[in-house]
């Protein structure tokens, strides 16, 4: 992987630095922003279509944001359920990603392993908000 890969949250978010009620802010969705630990993570762009990039969060595991062919993005751990291998590396299709090491699908919306494998990986909201991605990086 490359320097280049690799992001760190360039502002967090929270709910104080919030727009007032009267203007909320709303996400690609038009869905209200509201509360977590919200973080911008980097410009649509900065992700390439069919691939990821990694947010190092200090000592807690490492967060994989992942876009889609159809410009979905999802974030989850960056550690496969079988072998802990770093699914930011894996080959994004569709909606899941498969891990380089041995080949074991992870679903990207629910952050499960697809049958016959087993496992389940830590999702993380995710919002598109003028252009550029935040993700919810709170521990649940």
């Amino acid at each position: 992987m490359r320097t280049s890969d690799i992001l760190t949250p360039t502002d967090a978010l929270q709910q104080k630095d919030m727009p007032p009620a009267s203007h909320p802010r709303v996400d690609d969705l038009g869905q209200p922003v509201t509360g977590g630990a919200w973080a911008r993570i980097c410009p649509i762009d900065d992700i390439p279509r069919l691939g990821a990039r990694v947010v190092r969060r200090g000592i807690a595991p490492n967060v994989a944001i992942f876009r889609t062919a159809e410009d979905r993005y999802f974030a989850l751990a960056d550690r496969c359920p079988h072998r802990g291998g770093p699914l930011s590396q894996g080959i994004v299709f569709g909606e899941r990603v498969a891990c380089p090491l041995h080949n074991t699908c992870v679903d990207l919306n629910t952050g499960c392993a697809i049958a016959p494998d087993k496992g389940e990986v830590q999702r993380f909201a995710v919002k598109v908000i003028d252009g550029d991605v935040y993700v919810d990086l709170h521990d649940r």
